[in-house]
Order: structure tokens, then sequence, then C-alpha cells
């Protein structure tokens, strides 16, 4: 059955380095600081969410590492040239994938037409 009304705030990823993933999600892909505390965190606002870059180790209930970050792009290919094709790991029809500097997927998805 599943939580009725529950709806996608956030995500928050566990990192090493906070500043240089920061740096990664200002400049690679243009994100807008909404928050931050400096040796604990870094959070982003998006209009569907929000992505908060965490110190690993701050926490009491840590998570596993893993996760991977979706972005919706009206054109796919003009995105790639804006980041740069050789950052890319994997390029496919209507998606690509690139890494942050922690090594999390972020994948970006072209938007249906």
């Amino acid at each position: 059955m599943g939580l009725t009304g529950a709806r996608f705030v956030g995500v928050e990823l566990y990192c090493d380095d906070v500043q240089k993933a920061k740096s990664f999600y200002a400049s690679v892909l243009g994100l807008q600081i909404a928050e931050e505390q400096g040796g604990h965190h870094a959070k982003f606002a998006g209009q569907a969410g929000f992505i908060c870059l965490e110190k690993k180790g701050v926490e009491s209930y840590p998570s596993k590492d893993k996760a991977v970050l979706l972005f919706e792009v009206a054109d796919l290919e003009a995105s790639i040239a804006a980041i740069g094709r050789e950052r890319l790991v994997r390029v496919e029809k209507s998606w690509a994938v690139l890494h942050d500097p922690e090594g999390h997927s972020v994948l970006l998805l072209e938007s249906p037409q």
C-alpha cells in the first residue's frame, strides 16, 4: 500500500569533500546555494526538491553511500555541449550520465517534446 499523500521533497548525499561537491553542482549544473553550514552541509534548492550535500560522519544515522540524481533537460545535446562531453561516462539517445566529485551518478534525461 504506500504512503498516502507522500511527495518527493529532496535528496541528501554524503560527501568526503563538501566544498568540492558544492563547486561541481554550482559551476557544472548551475544550481544555486540555498543554505550552507561550513564543515557540515550545503543545500541547493530546486523547483521539484532540494539537494543537500552533507559531510560524511556528521549524522547519527548514516545511510548507504550510493545515490543517483536525475535532472530533466529540454535539449540533451545542448546540455552535453554546455557541460563538456569529456565529463560524461555514458551517453545514450535520450540520456547521459556524469559523476560528481564524490562518484555519485548524475543522470540527465531529455524531456519529452
